[in-house]
């Protein structure tokens, strides 16, 4: 953990603050993305603030690549249930919905999914290309672009806005610290959850979640 994050400050867990994670922010924040979890031998994500904390996280355990994970603060309150959904006969066109929960019932929120993400195919481009529809408000889209094997992605608005963008993270010496490790810079006024959770989309999409 040191290695992913050099200035990991020397507090305990107990001092671990979610209270901002999932909030906007009137300034551009950046976040560190491990695609590996802190459980033992488990797979998943674990998302680090400017300061070395921990602020989200994804936990698969065993299974990488499941039909449903969440995505949790770091006191392991569940923020977003992420389902993948299949269509009939048409399996490979499916999509991804997202699941804004509350504090007492998972399955209250689960009603109506807070997005939707669709995957664009192209038979000329292996790059990675999504829609996210948002059903809270149903005039505003995304774009999730990325590069097929490459770890990088981009988030904008569908004016072309840049909402936020990840690219491998790179020691204070210029060292790639390798594919799984992200610099996640989110622009200001965006919430930080729902970009967490596309992220994990677009993981689970290019198999690293």
């Amino acid at each position: 953990m040191a290695k992913i994050h050099p200035n990991y400050p020397a507090t305990s867990s107990s001092n671990i603050s979610s209270s901002s994670s999932y909030c906007n922010s009137s300034e551009k924040e950046t976040f560190t993305v491990w695609m590996k979890s802190l459980v033992f031998h488990g797979k998943g994500c674990t998302v680090f603030d400017s300061m070395g904390e921990v602020v989200f996280r994804v936990d698969n355990y065993q299974q990488r690549c499941s039909n449903q994970v969440f995505l949790m603060d770091s006191c392991g309150k569940v923020l977003f249930s992420i389902n993948r959904k299949l269509w009939q006969k048409l399996w490979i066109w499916g999509c991804w919905e997202g699941f804004k929960c509350n504090d007492h019932n998972l399955r209250a929120s689960k009603k109506r999914p807070w997005f939707q993400v669709t995957r664009n195919f192209s038979f000329w481009s292996k790059d990675i290309s999504c829609r996210v529809s948002l059903k809270c408000n149903e005039n505003t889209c995304y774009r999730i672009m990325g590069l097929e094997g490459k770890p990088g992605l981009k988030i904008t608005d569908f004016s072309g806005q840049l909402l936020a963008e990840a690219v491998q993270k790179q020691s204070s010496e210029g060292v790639p610290l390798g594919d799984d490790v992200l610099t996640l810079k989110v622009e200001a006024e965006t919430d930080h959850s729902l970009i967490m959770a596309l992220v994990t989309v677009y993981g689970l999409i290019s198999n690293r979640v």
